[in-house]
């Protein structure tokens, strides 16, 4: 993924619309993130803690999310990790549990409190959502096009 600091070496010229695109996804971006915060302090938990409880429903792999990929997929250190789950715990809304494999990784599960939040929250985000597909399926299309005429860029320097 480029770095926000990275120069892009061709950038076709961006029209109006284009623009207007982006900024209507920011936007967008900002009034869902705004709404799914809301949505989780309606519901008595934190951003962090709602995140964390959808990272643990969503983790695909041969067992539970541990703390470690908890803290990997929030992008916070282990420690922090290791307090949030503790919250959690405290909270009636995440198990902890050794791994029958390896006694030393703890692993993570949502207790039917927690199901019941985070289900409570996602259904509240997923209408939310369809509400901004629109700006979502115009920035689409503006990728589209902006890939398509970096794609083409080398052909033309070819011949």
């Amino acid at each position: 993924m480029p770095k926000a600091t990275e120069t892009v070496p061709f950038a076709p010229r961006l029209d109006p619309t284009d623009y207007q695109s982006l900024g209507e996804f920011r936007r967008a971006i900002r009034d869902f993130l705004a709404f799914s915060e809301e949505s989780a302090r309606d519901q008595g938990v934190t951003t962090q803690q709602h995140q964390a409880l959808l990272a643990i429903k969503a983790h695909v792999g041969p067992e539970p999310m541990s703390i470690g990929e908890l803290a990997d997929s929030l992008l916070i250190k282990n420690h922090s990790a290791v307090g949030l789950v503790a919250r959690l715990v405290e909270r009636g809304l995440v198990r902890r549990h050794a791994s029958e494999s390896d006694r030393r990784r703890v692993l993570l599960t949502l207790e039917p409190r927690g199901d019941d939040t985070l289900a409570r929250i996602s259904h509240n985000n997923l209408r939310k959502l369809a509400v901004t597909a629109k700006s979502l399926r115009r920035v689409l299309t503006m990728l589209r096009k902006l890939e398509t005429a970096h794609s083409a860029k080398p052909e033309a320097d070819a011949g």
